[in-house]
């Protein structure tokens, strides 16, 4: 052989020596919270290894389901009120870890109220005077909201926004649809049929309002829980009510004023608070074309009932959308307590809702002080935060299962990825769920809640990836193809 040659063939040898092998990216979380969405890099293989575990999972792309949206947290009056607290300093570094794309978790989705929650720092609407001309955003969305939103915002702009009101303004309120007696309360009561156009046009202004602060408001609900007559803020809203709200007065409004913000319906518990006619609330709205036509899909939470909800409804309307929007942690349930929380809340929160079709997931708060605060009498006085800070101090930090649970979801699924099929390993106690994101990469997300390490291969027909999962524990990965 020819010098040359060798020397070019001793040449390419080395240069595939030095060629690194591709690696993966993975977060990891244990329950006992010695690591804490630690990020690590494993090298990929190209063929299996002669070792390797039956704990084999296939990622199978040609089986795809629905595309995501976004993973987030409620961005309410009270989380504003702790976040302005902060030192600009300390904010700008814990809202860059939770929202940037490329220095942090990517959280994709947040919610606002429209108007107050029991999450506010007081009972308010945004048209208190009566007349639909005196529509004017208040203190808590000027000088808390819309600056935290902007912040956001300016860290990561492709953040999606939800809007939910807890209750309408009170002059627009009956005590029940026979009487149609005026109704002066921030707790319960229906909404007026006189005012469904006055209504609408709130919701018209509202998003026109942020708007003129640079806030695109991607989707709303017409009511937070309307089921729910008892919170500090709210207002009771039948299926037959919010698909007439919709259909007659909501939805046209929208057309006329050339919003794209969409529309999902109910908001509200898997098991719809046990109110017998109420049940399937979605899908009763549903039944009458005109006004399914002006809905996306349906909202949940999981203050009641189960996640399998979730599945039947999307089996009885697949062409409607599915999102999760609102989950809390607290005393109720050990909210604190990682080594109990993170497993159940990332089996049924994250992966539950996701496994059943959901194109987002969003949590209650995603700042609360360490009081629980602040919140309202009459509302929720016992919640945690996805984190809590020090109310001492405004910069101690606890991250708490809720963060976790949405970081190991947004930091490898990105906006409009694709949840895909996967074949192999099955075991009690070990959820996941795999997706294919549109740079080309895949994300595999699993909770081993065992007591046991599971040792697992992930193959994308390409590569191979071996990791052995600790007990209590949570991965996230991403490779490229």
């Amino acid at each position: 052989m020819h010098h040359t040659n060798i020397i070019l063939l001793l040449a390419f040898g080395l240069m595939s020596w030095f060629i690194p092998h591709q690696k993966a990216e993975i977060y990891i979380t244990k329950a006992d919270r010695s690591k804490n969405l630690s990020k690590e890099y494993v090298l990929l293989a190209d063929q299996p290894k002669a070792d390797m575990p039956c704990n084999l999972i296939t990622l199978d792309p040609s089986v795809r389901y629905q595309s995501m949206d976004g993973f987030g947290a409620a961005i309410t009056g009270s989380t504003c009120y702790n976040l302005m607290k902060m030192t600009p300093e300390d904010r700008a570094k814990f809202l860059k870890e939770t929202f940037s794309d490329e220095e942090g978790l990517g959280y994709s989705y947040v919610r606002i109220s429209i108007g107050c929650s029991d999450f506010s720092l007081s009972e308010y609407s945004c048209c208190d005077i009566p007349g639909i001309g005196n529509f004017s955003l208040q203190n808590e969305e000027k000088a808390y909201v819309i600056p935290i939103l902007k912040e956001i915002l300016a860290i990561n702009p492709s953040v999606k926004i939800l809007g939910s009101p807890w209750t309408c303004p009170r002059w627009m309120k009956v005590n029940n649809l026979t009487d149609l007696q005026p109704y002066n309360s921030w707790t319960s009561g229906q909404l007026n049929p006189a005012y469904y156009q006055d209504y609408a046009t709130y919701f018209v202004r509202w998003i026109q309002a942020f708007a003129t602060h640079g806030i695109s408001i991607y989707a709303i609900t017409p009511q937070n829980e309307p089921l729910n007559r008892g919170n500090s803020a709210s207002l009771y809203m039948t299926w037959e009510e919010e698909q007439a709200f919709v259909r007659d007065a909501l939805g046209p409004k929208f057309q006329l004023a050339g919003l794209s913000t969409k529309i999902y319906a109910f908001d509200h518990n898997y098991n719809y608070d046990n109110v017998i006619n109420q049940t399937d609330y979605p899908l009763k709205i549903y039944n009458d074309e005109t006004a399914a036509a002006f809905f996306t899909g349906a909202a949940y939470h999981n203050y009641g009932g189960d996640r399998e909800e979730l599945n039947d409804v999307y089996n009885e309307r697949s062409d409607k959308e599915l999102i999760f929007t609102e989950t809390s942690i607290g005393m109720w349930n050990d909210g604190r307590n990682l080594s109990i929380r993170l497993m159940e809340d990332m089996e049924d929160v994250a992966l539950g809702t996701v496994n059943n079709w959901c194109k987002a997931v969003i949590v209650w708060n995603l700042m609360l002080d360490t009081e629980r605060g602040p919140n309202r009498e009459g509302g929720c006085t016992t919640c945690y935060g996805a984190v809590d800070i020090d109310k001492g101090d405004y910069k101690t930090i606890t991250r708490n299962s809720h963060y976790y649970i949405i970081g190991h979801l947004s930091s490898v699924v990105k906006p409009r990825a694709v949840r895909i099929g996967t074949n192999g390993y099955k075991a009690v106690g070990v959820t996941y769920s795999a997706f294919e994101n549109v740079d080309g990469s895949y994300a595999f997300v699993l909770s081993n809640k065992t007591m046991l390490p599971q040792k697992v291969t992930l193959s994308d027909g390409t590569h191979y990836l071996t990791y052995e999962v600790p007990d209590n524990a949570v991965i996230s990965c991403r490779w490229k193809k």
